[in-house]
């Protein structure tokens, strides 16, 4: 199983989640850090991760070639992370075929009704909980 957890700016969200699922999952799982930029990928791998690339290229290209697609909902959001996610980008990933696992962690200019904020521990818990079972049922 192959999944690519995609961060942006310093990387520290995805940065959390390989730690959480290097933790919680086999050790045969593949972990695949796709950054917005060096900073970020550098983090990922640090955390964990089998391997990384960063820019647009390698994000939009890679969306098709995993099992799963984890990150911030930002991912998916053209311009989000202060411009870091391009168009391409997050059309890439939001229309990609593979399933998503996304963290309601937004700081632009978006708001999710019926969200309440939570500590990102806890949402953590939730996604490594969720890609869990995922992989169950395969």
């Amino acid at each position: 199983m192959k999944i690519a957890v995609i961060d942006g700016q310093g990387g520290g969200i995805g940065k959390y989640i390989i730690e959480r699922l290097r933790k919680e999952l086999p050790e045969q799982t593949e972990i695949l850090a796709f950054g917005t930029n060096a900073l970020a990928t550098a983090a990922m791998l640090k955390a964990g991760a089998n391997e990384g690339a960063s820019g647009e290229n390698a994000i939009t290209y890679n969306c098709g070639l995993v099992d799963l697609i984890v990150g911030p909902i930002g991912i998916i959001v053209a311009n989000s992370f202060l411009g870091e996610v391009s168009p391409r980008i997050a059309e890439a990933i939001a229309s990609s075929s593979v399933p998503k696992i996304l963290l309601p962690v937004i700081k632009d200019r978006i708001e999710i009704a019926g969200y309440t904020s939570q500590p990102l521990p806890h949402l953590t818990d939730d996604l490594v909980s969720r890609v869990r079972r995922y992989f169950e049922y395969e």
